[in-house]
């Protein structure tokens, strides 16, 4: 006989679950994905599918055989949602066995063996790109003009606007602000990049999707944006011919997928809204920094990543008091 938990009231019923704020998030990811079919075409599809399925079996295979749980989580919906995050911070021409490394790596290592869904430290797409990136610097960083749509393994490459912007910064000779894409082409995604990353209208329809179904709240994706505008802007007044504007900067690499996506994972990021705030001042500060003074051309993934590190530091400094505490007592 199964024993009640019995609690004083008020009793409050919430019509939000696991399962349909994941699926919520699905949806909200559909236009970056048919933008992704439209610029690369077979190259997105494939590697969506790879990453999507390998995942789904990953997490199935380790609940069933090495946790051994006798209910499977896959249908909450956060393996789907890993494999397609995971998908869509990869190239469109990367190899399928790359792909299934990198799912292997999220689910296996950064999601389950902390014990699934809930109790990963790392939003695990981000960790299985970062994984991927270390391993395999050199397929990682090949990107596939867009337009080839029939073109996988075979996709002729080119530079990406971040590779430009770098350029721009570390003055190589032969590279010109003339070489970025126009506004135009940025904001609908006509240019290379990662599969989900390239179109910041379809991003930006996802984000309102979100926000008007109260999936996620505003505090994380414009504390992010509004740093990273803000202190890309001041870099450009004090050197326009090195640093590109701050809305170049929004529209390009994967500013507007981290802070829609990534960011505002519910696991690894703050729970209340200061904290919120904090946590994406502090991943635009830390992107900001990596693309105009660190290696890589991009700082989006690893600011997530190490900002959520430091989430549980943020929600210890931002957690309200309880009622009474630090009150004089007579």
């Amino acid at each position: 006989m199964e024993k009640l938990i019995i609690s004083l009231s008020p009793h409050v019923h919430g019509r939000d679950s696991v399962r349909k704020n994941m699926y919520g998030v699905l949806v909200a990811l559909v236009p970056a994905f048919l933008a992704s079919l439209c610029f690369f075409g077979v190259g997105a599809l494939v590697v969506t599918l790879v990453s999507v399925a390998s995942c789904v079996f990953f997490e199935w295979a380790i609940g069933r055989f090495l946790l051994k749980r006798e209910h499977a989580t896959v249908g909450d919906g956060s393996a789907l949602i890993t494999g397609v995050l995971l998908a869509f911070n990869l190239p469109s021409n990367l190899p399928v066995w790359i792909v299934i490394l990198g799912a292997l790596f999220a689910i296996g290592v950064v999601k389950m063996s902390f014990g699934g869904l809930g109790c990963n430290l790392f939003n695990p797409a981000l960790a299985g790109r970062a994984f991927l990136l270390l391993s395999f610097p050199a397929q990682m960083t090949s990107w596939p003009a867009a337009g080839q749509l029939t073109a996988y393994a075979d996709a002729v490459t080119t530079a990406t606007p971040l590779a430009v912007m770098k350029g721009l910064i570390n003055g190589v000779p032969g590279v010109s602000a003339g070489q970025l894409p126009d506004a135009f082409a940025l904001f609908f995604g006509n240019h290379p990049g990662c599969v989900g990353e390239v179109s910041a209208l379809a991003l930006l329809l996802g984000l309102a999707y979100m926000l008007w179904r109260r999936i996620i709240t505003w505090h994380i994706p414009v504390s992010i944006l509004v740093t990273i505008f803000v202190l890309t802007s001041a870099m450009h007044w004090a050197d326009p011919a090195r640093y590109a504007d701050g809305f170049t900067h929004l529209l390009t690499g994967g500013v507007m997928l981290g802070a829609i996506f990534m960011a505002t994972d519910y696991v690894t990021s703050p729970m209340n809204h200061r904290g919120m705030l904090v946590y994406g001042a502090c991943i635009g500060l830390l992107t900001v920094v990596i693309r105009l003074f660190g290696a890589y051309p991009e700082g989006m993934s690893f600011a997530i990543l190490i900002m959520n590190a430091f989430t549980p530091l943020i929600n210890t400094y931002v957690k309200p008091k309880r009622f009474g505490e630090g009150a004089k007592t007579r």
